[in-house]
């Protein structure tokens, strides 16, 4: 084999290694890519996002979790109504029917985390732990994207002045 080819399949066996070290495991639960927006100096909250499979045969529900240096953490579905953003905790969390995949990114379901002690920044990850009503609470590391990030790292504007908390 060429030295060249031998880089290049090791550079690629590297980023598909880095690729799966975000995903995890918990019973039936299969775990995607557990990230987080960057944040401002001074913000109190931030947001997380995953995408949860069940590949069981009983429902399971996505009830919350922590992230070192957060207060706090609570499932929360945003909306839009008439240009408004519209922001409401979901005591109840999110279901996760057999067979189906629910995906937390930004314009729609996410974890808030509350009362942080530190910024998040962009590059870095913060260790934290997803909780789940029968599969229990798997520790997972959510990478930290740009601030603008949606699932990658494409932006995504929001207008925070136009937010409304329920």
């Amino acid at each position: 084999m060429k030295p060249t080819v031998l880089l290049l399949a090791l550079a690629l066996a590297s980023v598909a290694t880095a690729a799966a070290a975000n995903d995890y495991k918990i019973g039936a639960l299969e775990i995607q890519q557990p990230w987080a927006r960057a944040t401002p100096k001074g913000a109190k909250t931030a947001a997380g996002y995953v995408a949860v499979k069940n590949t069981g045969s009983a429902p399971d529900r996505l009830t919350g979790g922590s992230l070192v240096g957060a207060g706090g953490a609570q499932v929360h579905e945003m909306t839009m109504d008439n240009g408004v953003m519209k922001m409401r905790a979901m005591p109840d969390g999110i279901e996760i029917k057999p067979g189906e995949t629910v995906e937390l990114k930004p314009g729609g379901l996410h974890l808030m985390f509350t009362d942080l002690k530190a910024r998040l920044v962009k590059g870095q990850s913060v260790k934290g732990t997803l909780t789940f009503a029968n599969a229990g609470s798997l520790d997972v590391e959510f990478a930290v994207e740009g601030m603008g990030a949606t699932a990658g790292t494409a932006s995504h504007g929001m207008q925070m002045d136009h937010m409304q908390m329920h």
